[in-house]
């Protein structure tokens, strides 16, 4: 039950840290992956598909093309390679590469939303389902982009987000994921001390004050109060039980319920950090999980990667770059340490 306390224990202040939004009117820029100066889309198209004709693929040129572009000027290129060929410059791609390096060039070729959609969808097929992956996307998107991924999963694969999870997921999980689809959590950053008190107790109430535990009481304001407002409640929740709420809640549930809501309590602590701990689980161990390091590193790219860097740095004493030179090799090694801007 100590898993909490050692992620609160690695970042450096659980209160100030807010994901990657800061506050009101903050215009700071957290990615890593930054508008190519003097950026020509014809001309990187024309590249592209030189490198993709030589004999020995290049690979070095499409790294250097796709990875140090930003998602609009890489709708941008594919728009251009489509005018000029004729063929859609992801069709060209499949056919040039292969393994995770293809998985990670196609990844950055999606919009943003379709990518999460992407993601969504490969979690919910074939047999079993890939809950943490549910959890994670869906646990970390603001409103703005949970309307835009269901739109761009309705497009896509001609049906609604929220019926996939319906026939694929069951119980309280199911009801939590539901409520997270909605879009419709609270996102200001004022604090209301009075509602703060009663959610904190009514936690309380329906967990570690009971002989089990009411799910619905936990879904309902983890899936509906601010990431600042949450914050402010786990703080008062410590006038009601001796241990955290997040030991609490460890005790209280378990398997994919206890993960999807344990997202939430660390993405309102600190979203950066949270991204850390997933992409630092996916090198340790035996193998790596390389769909893991490609959708956070991919995804995070031009919204809070660089927090993320520094939140790996501070927690395990050592960078994500150096990680991934130890955990990966080959073209993905390098497509992935050009997304998180080493030279």
């Amino acid at each position: 039950m100590a898993f909490f306390k050692k992620f609160l224990d690695k970042i450096c202040d659980g209160d100030s840290s807010k994901g990657s939004k800061g506050g009101p009117g903050e215009t700071a820029y957290f990615g890593t992956v930054k508008a190519a100066p003097n950026f020509n889309a014809q001309n990187d198209a024309e590249q592209l598909k030189k490198a993709m004709e030589t004999k020995d693929v290049n690979e070095a040129t499409i790294v250097e093309v796709i990875a140090k572009r930003t998602n609009a000027q890489r709708q941008q290129i594919k728009a251009a390679f489509q005018r000029s060929t004729g063929k859609p410059l992801v069709d060209a791609l499949k056919k040039a590469l292969k393994s995770d390096f293809e998985e990670v060039v196609l990844a950055l070729l999606m919009t943003p939303p379709e990518y999460d959609a992407f993601e969504l969808k490969r979690a919910m097929k074939g047999l079993g389902t890939n809950e943490v992956v549910l959890s994670e996307i869906l646990g970390t998107r603001s409103n703005k982009e949970i309307e835009a991924l269901k739109k761009a999963f309705k497009e896509v694969y001609g049906q609604l987000l929220e019926e996939q999870i319906k026939s694929e997921t069951s119980g309280n999980l199911e009801t939590a994921l539901l409520a997270l689809c909605k879009a419709t959590r609270n996102e200001n950053y004022d604090i209301d001390n009075g509602l703060a008190k009663s959610d904190a107790k009514a936690l309380f109430d329906a967990g570690e004050n009971r002989i089990g535990t009411v799910c619905s009481v936990l879904i309902n304001v983890l899936t509906t109060r601010s990431e600042a407002q949450l914050c402010k409640i786990f703080k008062y929740y410590g006038q009601y039980s001796k241990d955290s709420f997040a030991k609490d809640l460890e005790g209280e549930l378990h398997g994919s319920l206890e993960d999807c809501l344990m997202t939430l309590v660390k993405a309102a602590w600190n979203k950066p950090a949270l991204f850390a701990e997933k992409l630092h689980l996916a090198m340790k161990g035996m193998g790596t999980n390389t769909d893991t390091l490609t959708r956070i590193i991919v995804g995070r790219s031009e919204i809070d990667l660089l927090k993320i860097i520094q939140e790996y740095k501070r927690m395990y004493g050592i960078t994500l770059q150096e990680n991934i030179l130890k955990e990966t090799a080959g073209d993905y090694e390098k497509i992935l340490l050009a997304i998180c801007g080493t030279q």
